[in-house]
Parts: structure tokens; sequence; C-alpha cells
């Protein structure tokens, strides 16, 4: 059997990761967790049962991939902000030959596994980011909504976030609006600063939605073909937390995630002009992130994997979100 490490399972970003590893566990696959505090590690593992190893992001290449990732298949990463990890894990992957999966939103982690996709094709490695929400569910909508014209030429895409935000989530938020804002213009990423609001109906009535450069402007890319690609969110409940992020709570209760299910919009317009419009709608995200990352993880130690930088749609196909239960897409 081939073994995954979760790494990032416990510590200052590990909500979901934590949710993960419990997944993992109910599942029975082969697994351990890993990251950097070794009495938060040694306390989820003995709760677990199972092996933990301890090593930090900037350790994995100092110190040699083969040594932190020896006898891994596949590694999991839920440790944000990604734009710490990311890159020091993907190297590590490349170096020990380890397929790598995470759960951002974060753009840039995106454009860096499109950049290392030749060098991961050439040893044999995949890197795969974003198997949790966001960007599982929008992917697989923006497939499934291109198919319902000819020749699509531009995706709008609108996520509802609702509820409180975790402080693993705030973070990478920051990181996200960090990054700049961007749109998709005939295949390349283009800066538009002066991006304005727009409006979308979530099933309640038109809302305003703020640009935000969020991953799938370049996994909409590579999944559906389309060339032209704005991206907005929507956030409902508490607006978006100002301060000290190191304050916030790990991540909503059990109780506040099923209070809050997620959805999002896309809308596709083809060359002919006729337009079509999906909606999915999920679980929390934070209750479907854990699901839909192992489940992503599970398919890959199982063979379902293809070296290079892919995206979760265009490996597992269009109808991987709905394979998550409480998952449906109804077209508006």
């Amino acid at each position: 059997m081939k073994k995954l490490l979760i790494y990032g399972a416990t510590g200052y970003t590990g909500y979901t990761g934590r949710m993960a590893a419990e997944r993992a566990k109910t599942l029975g696959l082969d697994f351990e967790i890993a990251g950097r505090n070794r009495q938060m590690l040694a306390s989820l593992a003995d709760a677990l049962a199972v092996p933990f190893r301890i090593f930090s992001v900037d350790s994995a290449v100092d110190a040699g991939a083969a040594k932190a990732l020896a006898d891994i298949d596949v590694l999991l990463n839920f440790a944000g902000p990604f734009a710490q990890t990311a890159e020091p894990l993907m190297q590590a992957c490349l170096e020990a030959g380890v397929d790598y999966l995470d759960i951002t939103a974060e753009i840039n982690v995106y454009r860096l596994a499109g950049r290392l996709g030749t060098e991961a094709a050439e040893v044999g490695v995949m890197l795969l980011p974003g198997v949790g929400w966001d960007v599982v569910p929008t992917d697989c909508l923006a497939v499934h909504v291109a198919q319902r014209v000819n020749e699509p030429q531009s995706l709008r895409v609108a996520l509802q976030v609702p509820g409180s935000m975790s402080r693993g989530s705030a973070m990478s938020v920051s990181e996200i609006i960090g990054a700049g804002l961007m749109t998709r213009v005939d295949g390349h990423l283009v800066p538009i600063p002066d991006a304005q609001p727009q409006e979308f109906d979530f099933g309640e009535g038109l809302v305003p939605c703020a640009p935000l450069s969020f991953g799938d402007l370049v996994t909409a890319w590579h999944s559906a073909g389309i060339p032209n690609i704005a991206m907005f969110v929507h956030v409902s409940g508490d607006a978006f937390p100002e301060g000290d992020l190191s304050l916030l709570p790990d991540g909503p209760t059990a109780e506040q995630r099923d209070a809050h299910r997620a959805r999002a919009v896309a809308e596709v317009t083809g060359a002919d002009g006729t337009v079509s419009r999906s909606m999915i709608e999920t679980v929390n995200g934070y209750s479907y992130t854990p699901l839909a990352a192992v489940e992503a993880a599970r398919r890959v130690l199982e063979g379902e994997r293809r070296p290079g930088f892919e995206t979760p749609a265009r490996l597992f196909g269009g109808g991987f979100a709905e394979t998550i239960e409480g998952t449906t897409i109804t077209d508006l």
C-alpha cells in the first residue's frame, strides 16, 4: 500500500488538516502526519494511532528531501499561508519523487506549479494544488458550464463565503489580496487594479461581489480552456477580519459549519453570444475541504495521476466535485 503524508495537521493553521487526518484514518489509508510542533503532533498521532515526523518547510530542502519524505508517495499540504510553504515542499517533492497536493486558493501557488510543471513531468512527479474548497467545486463547475455553450470564450466565477473565516483562511486571503487584482485576457494573466464589483445571484437575489484573484484564474484556463476569466467573491456573515489575524480562532465549530452551506456561480459566454449559468452548492467549505482533499489523495495513491502540473477537474473529471456528499450543480 502506498503511503500518504499529511503536512500541517496541527499547529498554526492546522484546523482542516486535523479533520483530514481523522478522515484518512476513517478510510483506512496508510498515512503519517508531519509538521514542526512535536508536542501537538505527538498528541494527535497518539489519538489516531499513526506515526509522525518532524520537519520544517525549510529543513525539508536543506536537510535533503529524500530524508524528510522517505517512503512517502503523496504529500498533502495543509500548512498555510501557502506562499510560505508551497515552494519548499514542491521542491522537496521534486527531489524525492513524491506527488504534491495542497488546499490553497492562493493564485501565486498555481502560477508556481505551472512554472514547475515541465520539470515535474520530467522527473515523474505530479503537482496538484487546490484539492479543497476552493478550487475543486469551482473548477468542476467551470468545466460543467463550459459544456453548455459552443466555443466558450469568457467565464465569470463568483464565490459566496458564508460565516466567519478561520485564522488560516484569513491569512491566505491576505496573500491573495497582496498578489493584486488580475484577470485572464486571451489566455494571459493581466493586472486590473481598477476592477469594479459586479452582482451575482446565489439563489436569493443579486448581491455585490468584489473582484479577487483566486486560483481559478489558472485552473479554469487549464481545465476548461476558456481564454477570458474573471473572479469575484461575496463575503456574507462576518466581514473580512481586520487587525491581528493570529488572534482569530482555528475555525468554525461543527454547528457553525452546518449552519452555512457554500455556493459558487459560473457564467460562460460562447462565441455566438449565448450565455449559460450554473451554480454549485456544497456543505460548508471547512467541511468540504478535508473530504475532497483526502478523496483526491486516495485516488492519487491508487494510481489516478499524471506527472506535471494538474488541476482537479482535468485529472479527475468534471464530476469530481459532486462525488462529495451534499454537493449539487444546478443549471440556472
